[in-house]
């Protein structure tokens, strides 16, 4: 029998586990990119953009995080991050419940656009493109809503 997964809110002993399990599952949807490269940004860009200004659920199973997902006040959700074990489970779309939780007026994120598999999740759970733009780094994204 699988144990249960528990969601909970974060706490600053999960910085650690988030960042590894950001960088597995971006070097994986990416191989071309040098992502440990990156991890020194993300460690600043974790501590002092998300954390400060996020509600952060995480999804743990047995004591070891799952996944996590990031959403502001604003109902912005930058980060739906799932370990690798975890795809294709009910993992993201318990993330995905707790974020409309959290911001019962609607959500909004960008989605790179060539990631097919995650734009698919997305629409499977009521999102709609709403735009297009191209991010700092260059790469296509796609604006997503969902509203209740």
């Amino acid at each position: 029998m699988t144990p249960a997964l528990a969601l909970r809110p974060y706490r600053a002993e999960d910085e650690d586990a988030s960042i590894a399990l950001w960088l597995e599952t971006w070097k994986l949807a990416y191989p071309s990119i040098d992502f440990d490269k990156r991890v020194d940004w993300w460690r600043t860009r974790w501590r002092t953009e998300l954390v400060p200004a996020a509600q952060i659920v995480v999804a743990e199973r047995d004591g070891t995080m799952a996944g996590f997902v990031t959403i502001d006040g604003a109902g912005y959700l930058d980060q739906l991050v799932v370990g690798p074990a975890h795809w294709g489970s009910d993992v993201a779309r318990l993330l995905m419940d707790g974020a409309k939780r959290l911001s019962p007026s609607g959500v909004t994120l960008k989605v790179n656009a060539d990631n097919a598999r995650a734009i698919r999740f997305y629409l499977r759970n009521g999102f709609v493109k709403t735009g297009d733009e191209v991010n700092s780094s260059g790469r296509a994204v796609d604006v997503m809503a969902w509203r209740a």
